[in-house]
């Protein structure tokens, strides 16, 4: 993504094929470690360990990806967001319209306040506008992974799947207008266009659709007392598979995948959620390869903006949140932290532009300010997650005392 084509220290580290594995066992055993010992989520330092080997910065990793990286880091995320559909129970929102206008008022003010401050310092319309889109979203990989490690529960982890499920959703439908109208500005086509935009967002969406019911099926012919497991990663990894041949939206099919799966009754136990070590080992991939697609030295030339976006975007979801806490039922501190927990962005980012890509359609990836964002979030939000659910008291063993 935002990575030029560099290998200067591979050419004398006699890596090749092994970069890849030996920088996720690295990465895995820095990760045990500050976890442990400095209490921080390991993602945190898998997304550190990725940046320092990228292409751009050691050069430990190779330029371009192997394919089977990038594939990997898309099951990943597409196994991430079944799970993320899955545990969103669409009848909250219907008995608490107010958190459907919370959710709604904090995607509105953070596209308004990015958009404004990146007007501000100087930004193309077209720059601003996709920094803004971008930066609605909240990262269902991060937020999930934290929740697993931490086994927080509550009102707070609650939220913040509900309101990031929402904002994922608009920041999607948001792009794909954006990119729709990007495509026909450079072909004038306007088939080309509504392919781009609607299209592919209606076409993702039913393929989940069908999924979702089509594997519960599959599942109740083969026998309800089955490990249900291996079967629905099967079903996100052909699902995924097929979208990105198709150039459709993995995101939007596999959300939309876990949200129909939830209706049809399929209960998940505790021990099958996060899809055990095949889901740890993919997470790890996952965050190894998002890091490693930040161009480093684009980051340090757009960080005062980067910062500064960070900043308006963390004080417009905790403001907008905390200002509808109490219609939605909860008190303002709460609101607070659950805004402050909707930090993490950067893996839905990079996965985004990296699909669209995919798609044949390349955007201004290279924006300082925009790789500033995505570093500085990709390092610190799990973190500030992690410290929202803390203050929240949602941390089982913090609240045992252990």
């Amino acid at each position: 993504m935002f990575e030029t084509d560099t290998s200067r220290w591979v050419d004398w580290l006699p890596l090749g094929d092994l970069a890849w594995p030996l920088v996720l066992l690295l990465a895995w055993l820095a990760g045990e470690w500050a976890y442990r010992a400095l209490r921080l989520p390991r993602i945190c330092v898998y997304a550190l360990v990725g940046f320092v080997a990228a292409p751009t910065q050691l050069g430990w990793l190779p330029a371009p990806a192997p394919a089977l990286a990038l594939y990997g880091a898309n099951l990943a995320f597409g196994l991430i967001l079944f799970e993320f559909g899955y545990r969103i129970n669409l009848r909250w929102f219907w008995r608490n319209p107010w958190l459907v206008a919370a959710g709604l008022l904090e995607s509105l003010l953070t596209l308004l306040a990015v958009l404004s401050l990146a007007r501000l310092f100087g930004l193309a319309d077209l720059d601003a506008w996709l920094v803004a889109v971008l930066a609605m979203a909240s990262s269902p990989a991060a937020i999930l992974r934290v929740i697993h490690e931490r086994r927080s529960a509550g009102q707070i982890t609650e939220r913040v799947l509900h309101l990031a499920a929402l904002n994922c959703v608009l920041a999607v439908l948001a792009f794909k207008l954006l990119l729709g109208q990007f495509v026909f500005q450079q072909s004038g086509n306007l088939l080309q266009a509504l392919y781009a935009s609607s299209v592919v967002v209606m076409g993702s969406a039913l393929l989940g659709l069908a999924a979702g019911a089509l594997v519960p099926g599959l599942l109740r012919l083969l026998g309800g007392d089955r490990d249900c497991t291996p079967l629905f990663v099967l079903g996100v990894a052909l699902l995924v598979a097929l979208t990105y041949s198709l150039r459709l939206s993995p995101i939007v099919a596999a959300l939309a995948f876990g949200l129909t799966v939830r209706q049809q009754g399929i209960v998940f136990g505790r021990a099958q959620r996060g899809f055990g070590a095949l889901g740890e080992l993919l997470s790890l991939l996952l965050f190894i390869f998002i890091a490693s697609r930040i161009d480093g030295s684009a980051a340090v030339a757009g960080l005062g903006l980067g910062l500064a976006l960070v900043l308006v975007r963390l004080l417009a979801k905790a403001g907008a949140v905390a200002l509808l806490a109490r219609p939605s039922g909860t008190t303002v501190r709460k609101g607070l932290l659950t805004g402050l927990a909707l930090t993490p962005l950067s893996a839905f980012v990079i996965l985004l532009l990296e699909q669209t890509r995919h798609m044949g359609v390349s955007l201004n990836l290279a924006l300082p300010a925009l790789a500033a964002m995505v570093l500085v979030l990709e390092l610190l939000g799990p973190a500030v997650l992690q410290l929202a659910l803390r203050l929240g008291g949602e941390l089982p063993d913090e609240r045992e005392g252990g």
